[in-house]
């Protein structure tokens, strides 16, 4: 059973994921916020697997509230949803820690499968539409400074590690990289996820976001 926040401002929004949610026997909403702070307050009151999230909302926004939950160390993860004319926020929300995001006009299988894999630790998005959608999203990126400091994370990555990371960083798939790399698709998990630890990332679109972050990855990079 996967627990549920949903939150958004418009109360026709809400009862229509309720709906939805209601209807399959995996899921079960354990509450509702029509705002940021509220979201902020039930999601540390309910710890739900997942906090649905809109961006546009009165008060705290969703940016700020998926900022302030991640920050508590909960077991929750935030799925933002969102509509192609929020770029900017999806990627603001992203960089607060959300797990990944949706549109809001997605088929319910697609709702339903991505609030699945948030709560399995997963990022919604996969690793080619990451890429995509991220490259779009460099507009609102300042270029990393030339002259600044390496983060000391990148310092921890053997690398190999580091190889990797930038194929994550590229939109790669695990299959992709193991073919690049000649070794098997475990072997990538396991260093997938020894980069998601020393970086402090909490699943593959927030890698990608610090692979971009650090100039590791580049709009339409080969």
């Amino acid at each position: 059973m996967t627990t549920v926040l949903i939150v958004d401002d418009q109360p026709l929004q809400r009862y229509g994921f309720r709906m939805l949610l209601d209807s399959v026997p995996e899921t079960e909403v354990v509450g509702e916020a029509a705002h940021g702070a509220d979201a902020v307050r039930k999601a540390a009151e309910l710890r739900p697997d997942v906090v649905l999230m809109d961006v546009r909302m009165p008060g705290m926004d969703g940016i700020e509230a998926t900022r302030r939950i991640v920050a508590a160390g909960e077991r929750s993860r935030v799925l933002v949803l969102t509509t192609f004319d929020l770029d900017e926020y999806v990627h603001a929300a992203l960089r607060a820690g959300a797990s990944g995001f949706l549109l809001k006009d997605a088929h319910a299988e697609e709702l339903l499968a991505g609030i699945r894999a948030v709560a399995a630790g997963d990022a919604v998005i996969a690793p080619a539409l990451t890429r995509r959608i991220l490259d779009e999203f460099t507009r609102y990126v300042p270029a990393p400074s030339g002259d600044r400091d390496e983060d000391p994370r990148l310092g921890s990555l053997t690398d190999r590690e580091r190889e990797i990371l930038v194929a994550i960083g590229k939109g790669w798939s695990n299959g992709e990289i193991a073919e690049r790399f000649v070794v098997t698709e475990s072997t990538v998990k396991t260093h997938v996820g020894r980069v998601l630890a020393k970086i402090g990332a909490r699943d593959r679109v927030q890698a990608v976001i610090f692979a971009y972050d650090q100039g590791l990855a580049r709009p339409n990079a080969d």
